[in-house]
């Protein structure tokens, strides 16, 4: 049953505000710290619950939660990664090969439970608001159930990890998905031994993180705008 918190004051305090920012910039991409601690189900109602009240265009709300629990279909969903990432390995070249077979990208039986997110691309029928024009918009919509799902995790000391190297029909056959429905995201979800400092692609040299300079621009795609007040910001 759905708890309402109160709406009295929707305004943040500063401490509020600071703890969502904190929230933000703490989350991390799990992968090998999951511990075999059981989420409560309270607790994990209010991560189904935060992830529910995602914005999603026409407030269509695109979005079916399926949680594992099951250890022979995480295997499954184990085999079915296993078998693309060593397709993928195959795709990346010298050194970078070598670093991709390193890095550890999954922990679909180490975590105490699976979220697979779907997205039901005919709800709310073939024509919904604001996505008349932009018919990808439910995609996008369930995305943001993912990113609710992520921050609420961080916000309850819980890691969570998308794992996306693995073709979607195989998705489908391990969870029963129907070939209407478009799987949007696997989740490994579980308490962790500890949350890295920083993401781990970026500390195993995978990629830098690009500055936010790089990526702004004021009023025309690539206009600098150097004098633009918001650049002595970024």
């Amino acid at each position: 049953m759905e708890t309402n918190h109160p709406q009295t004051d929707a305004e943040f305090s500063a401490g509020e505000r600071d703890a969502v920012y904190k929230c933000i910039y703490n989350r991390r991409d799990v992968r090998g710290q999951f511990l075999p601690d059981p989420i409560p189900d309270d607790v994990l109602a209010r991560l189904l619950r935060a992830a529910h009240h995602a914005p999603s265009v026409g407030f269509m709300q695109p979005w079916d939660f399926i949680v594992v629990r099951s250890a022979e279909i995480k295997k499954r969903i184990r085999d079915a990664f296993q078998h693309a990432h060593l397709e993928a390995a195959e795709m990346f070249e010298n050194e970078q090969q070598r670093t991709y077979r390193n890095l550890k990208l999954e922990g679909i039986v180490d975590a105490p439970i699976g979220i697979c997110v779907t997205c039901d691309r005919s709800r709310s029928g073939p024509v919904v608001i604001g996505r008349t024009h932009q018919p990808e918009m439910d995609l996008y919509s369930a995305v943001c159930a993912v990113q609710n799902l992520w921050l609420s995790a961080r916000a309850e000391n819980i890691g969570l990890g998308w794992v996306s190297i693995m073709r979607h029909d195989d998705v489908r056959e391990a969870l029963g998905i129907p070939p209407s429905i478009q799987p949007i995201a696997y989740l490994c979800v579980g308490y962790v031994s500890h949350f890295l400092q920083k993401p781990e692609l970026q500390a195993a040299g995978w990629l830098p993180r690009i500055p936010l300079s790089d990526v702004v621009w004021i009023d025309q795609w690539h206009a600098r705008g150097d004098s633009d007040p918001l650049f002595d910001r970024v």
